[in-house]
């Protein structure tokens, strides 16, 4: 009988040692591992590179992002830059620019002089990430400018948006009725905001870190905007052209 309980016992504590070893397992799986814990959103990247240091070659104090020096926020990151990987030029949505004109009376023999006063606008500097870090002064949108200088019908990103307009004579038919459309010409940049935290050396008080680098891509679209006269803002280049539908 006593050999029997030794050996039941002997059971029981094998059981037990397997359960430990696989709780171990699991265990193991479920630890972050120190690259998961330095992931960043892209949201979170952008909030760094507008905090950098270095914000596209230029220094920045932390007054530029709102910053101050006991009640933060503070510099976040060592450097930031935008690199373009890609720009195009497409014909953005037609929208309509004016009120209907009709020539629907019952009696109506001739065609119907009007003129016609359509306006329309478009929005400019729309980003991925950057339309919320625009900020009053500019923010990530400034850093954009030097990107855009290098294309044929710039913008100032920092403007929410750009019109275009005209006044223009046209004839009504008998029988339809008469409204402009206006398609803006549009461009897109694409790229990627590049953020570098330097490496840091061990000292008394913090272990040394290594160099950081984060990502986010970015897409940048707004209307190809024509010089104004005589320093007058900009219009929004595009095509407009009369709608006739029936009465």
């Amino acid at each position: 009988m006593a050999k029997r309980k030794l050996k039941n016992r002997k059971i029981r504590i094998i059981a037990v040692g397997s359960a430990l070893v696989t709780g171990g397992a699991v265990a193991t799986v479920l630890l972050p591992s120190a690259n998961a814990a330095d992931e960043k959103t892209p949201e979170q990247i952008m909030t760094m590179c507008q905090r950098a240091k270095v914000l596209n070659g230029k220094q920045q104090s932390i007054f530029d992002f709102g910053g101050h020096p006991v009640a933060g926020p503070s510099f976040e990151s060592d450097h930031c830059e935008f690199v373009e990987t890609g720009f195009e030029t497409f014909d953005g949505p037609a929208e309509k620019a004016s009120i209907d004109f009709p020539n629907c009376e019952p009696n109506a023999t001739e065609p119907a002089k009007v003129s016609i006063t359509w306006s329309a606008t478009t929005a400019q500097g729309q980003g991925k990430y950057t339309v919320t870090q625009q900020g009053g002064g500019g923010g990530l949108f400034g850093a954009l400018s030097g990107s855009w200088l290098k294309h044929k019908g710039t913008l100032d990103l920092t403007l929410k948006s750009a019109t275009a307009g005209d006044t223009e004579q046209r004839d009504v038919p008998v029988g339809k009725v008469l409204h402009m459309e206006f398609t803006p010409k549009m461009q897109r940049m694409t790229g990627e905001w590049r953020v570098r935290i330097d490496a840091r050396e061990a000292t008394t008080t913090t272990n040394a870190t290594p160099e950081q680098n984060f990502t986010a891509p970015e897409v940048v679209e707004g209307p190809v905007v024509l010089p104004g006269a005589a320093g007058a803002p900009g219009v929004v280049d595009g095509t407009s052209k009369a709608v006739l539908t029936d009465c």
